[in-house]
């Protein structure tokens, strides 16, 4: 009898979060579905063995790691167009952005991906709407950012956007910027509520605002050559077992959202949400990007991207 086929599956959170779940899924569904014609191993958080959040992509690149999943921003340096995906206040709610995802726009994405990275893209989770959290003071108008050291992801509109509203913008790692968080050299971050309480962020900032400035992906890849090399079944099965995983883990997160309100609740923080009239402060003040980015990513993008939910 043959060897088993291996595949090794992870990211870079602890089992409990919506993304580690969702890959248990997968592997849980290539498991029933093959028996020991495979072995599917899981590295749930490579930072824990030293590695950087960023790390996740040259891990599977290089096929140390089979399948993993990483924030779309985090390939932006490769694949510029990625950036359409980054622009602040882009979607207005969940249903919106996911049918962009999952539509054309999607869907160019995932070519503009393959065509420059050794991936094979299977899917996009939802990492979703971001929010800022600091330790300095509320913030309900732009002007409340003026100088905060704000983390960022590496992703030159991401860091515009904050340098709009008026902070100074940090491109860092997850690990540094956890780092910096805990020793008060880095004023504020942008996170989604269950990524603030995961990291333990709100141990360290008092106020948190919901901005839901950004909404963000995570791509699930496969490393290209592994992929291509599995038996036909096996592709099926795994693309398949994503598809589900990724509607599974979308309904998750709404609900640890929530959840995560709650910790941040109980932590004693300040929680603002912004009403209609800050909000329209905060769109004006990246107005600019806004003007700037049809230039930047073609009108082609952006008849995909409004095609993608009319």
């Amino acid at each position: 009898m043959s060897d088993p086929i291996q595949i090794r599956m992870g990211g870079y959170g602890p089992p409990t979060t919506t993304h580690s779940r969702a890959i248990k899924m997968i592997g849980d569904r290539l498991d029933s579905e093959f028996g020991d014609r495979v072995e599917v191993k899981y590295i749930w958080n490579i930072m824990d063995f030293g590695y950087r959040s960023e790390d996740i992509l040259w891990l599977v690149e290089s096929g140390i790691m089979t399948v993993g999943y990483q924030s779309t921003s985090y390939l932006t340096d490769r694949v510029p167009e990625l950036g359409i995906v980054d622009l602040p206040f882009l979607f207005s709610d969940n249903d919106q952005a996911r049918a962009a995802m999952d539509g054309d726009l999607g869907n160019y994405l995932k070519q503009r991906i393959e065509d420059r990275v050794d991936f094979h893209m299977l899917g996009y989770f939802e990492n979703g709407f971001r929010h800022i959290s600091n330790r300095l003071r509320p913030i309900t108008k732009p002007a409340d950012m003026a100088g905060m050291q704000t983390r960022v992801l590496p992703s030159d509109i991401q860091a515009r956007t904050f340098e709009l509203f008026g902070a100074v913008p940090l491109k860092i790692d997850l690990t540094e910027a956890l780092e910096g968080i805990v020793a008060g050299t880095i004023d504020a971050q942008e996170n989604p509520l269950a990524n603030t309480v995961t990291y333990g962020a709100h141990k360290y900032h008092h106020y948190h605002t919901i901005s839901n400035h950004f909404y963000i992906s995570r791509g699930v890849f496969a490393n290209r050559a592994a992929f291509n090399g599995f038996p036909d079944e096996i592709q099926d099965v795994l693309q398949d077992a994503v598809n589900q995983a990724v509607t599974v883990q979308r309904d998750l997160a709404v609900a640890e959202e929530e959840i995560a309100r709650q910790a941040i609740i109980d932590q004693g923080c300040e929680i603002y949400e912004l009403t209609a009239d800050d909000r329209a402060l905060f769109q004006d003040a990246v107005k600019p990007l806004h003007d700037d980015a049809k230039d930047m990513f073609g009108a082609e993008m952006f008849d995909l991207f409004r095609h993608g939910f009319g």
